[in-house]
């Protein structure tokens, strides 16, 4: 039975890649921040789950800036693969948290692989790298020999985690590889990336329970995926037979205002009639267009998307709708004599 370490197992990816990996037989281990109240809704299923027959689970207290936990962690743990995920990764919010972004997204991974190399385990690692990256991009589709130019603190501190990989990866024989995941969305996407935030609008504007949804750039363009296949990707990646960096795209590009139109238009309502702009919502230093190309992965991993824009975004309102009728089901039911 092979053994993994996910680091961010609560968030999005980390929730479907544990899905998976369960689903392959794996043995996974998770690394969660103590907090005040429960966090682990993503993964709280997986417990409950009689299909898995046995298969393990097992979450581990830690956080990113504590380099002595995790040392601990891979002497304990040894696995045969680490997929890092977690991280400070709301690119809005990184310009008002620059110096945490920087220690948790880029330094944090100086650490993970520093705690490897001197606990001188051989496991696969794997870096969630970001398309935030390439920023003010140089080129039309990125590819993996794309210049970064990144325009956020975020964008910043992935692009010094990537290189961080690189380097572990040429100077001490490191099996480390990147992920240059564009966008990527699901019903388990957080409530404030733009998506979800649009999605569950739809839904709550729908049942009655909103009236405007709140908006800042909506000619941003973005090449949007589908999380499940990426997470994939992700374990492909971590197959092949050496450390390399790889692009996961759909190749693909779409404005804010068509995911916008595109949501309204599903429930048959007119999204001009709900959405405002709000200033605040407006990055410091705009990335307008990013659109990937994966010919590598294909090529390489036989890596390729399937779900499209237009399906993924029915994907997650149809999700909306249905987790916001039972809500309000179970409200209406408690007010009942």
């Amino acid at each position: 039975m092979k053994k993994a370490l996910i680091t961010g197992i609560t968030g999005q990816d980390g929730s479907y890649l544990a899905d998976l990996l369960l689903e392959k037989g794996y043995e996974v281990h998770g690394i969660i921040r103590r907090a005040s109240t429960f966090n682990t809704s993503r993964i709280d299923h997986l417990y409950a789950d009689p299909h898995i027959n046995g298969v393990r689970m097992l979450l581990h207290y830690g956080d990113l800036s504590d380099s002595v936990n995790l040392v601990k962690l891979l002497y304990d743990l040894k696995p045969d693969e680490i997929y890092h995920l977690g991280a400070q990764s709301h690119v809005r919010v990184s310009f008002d948290i620059p110096e945490y972004t920087a220690d948790v997204t880029g330094v944090g991974t100086i650490r993970i692989l520093e705690a490897i190399r001197e606990v001188g385990v051989r496991s696969r690692f794997y870096q969630a790298s970001s398309s935030e990256m390439f920023g003010k991009a140089q080129q039309a589709p990125q590819t993996e020999t794309t210049p970064f130019w990144p325009r956020s603190p975020y964008g910043v501190a992935k692009a010094f985690a990537y290189w961080a990989t690189v380097n572990y990866r040429e100077s001490y024989d490191l099996y480390a590889s990147n992920g240059i995941l564009f966008n990527h969305e699901s019903p388990r996407r957080g409530e404030t990336f733009v998506p979800r935030k649009i999605s569950r609008a739809v839904a709550a504007i729908k049942h009655g329970l909103q009236k405007e949804l709140f908006l800042g750039n909506l000619d941003a363009k973005r090449d949007w995926g589908y999380a499940p296949e990426y997470v994939e990707g992700m374990w492909r990646i971590l197959q092949h037979d050496e450390g390399d960096d790889f692009v996961l795209a759909t190749g693909e590009t779409h404005t804010v205002r068509e995911l916008v139109d595109t949501a309204f238009s599903h429930v048959d309502l007119d999204w001009k009639e709900f959405v405002k702009y709000d200033a605040r919502y407006e990055r410091p230093a705009e990335v307008n267009v990013l659109i990937g190309d994966a010919s590598k992965a294909k090529k390489i991993l036989g890596w390729e998307p399937k779900v499209r824009f237009h399906e993924l975004v029915r994907i997650m309102v149809d999700a909306d709708m249905e987790l916001l009728s039972h809500k309000t089901l179970r409200e209406h039911l408690g007010k009942l004599p």
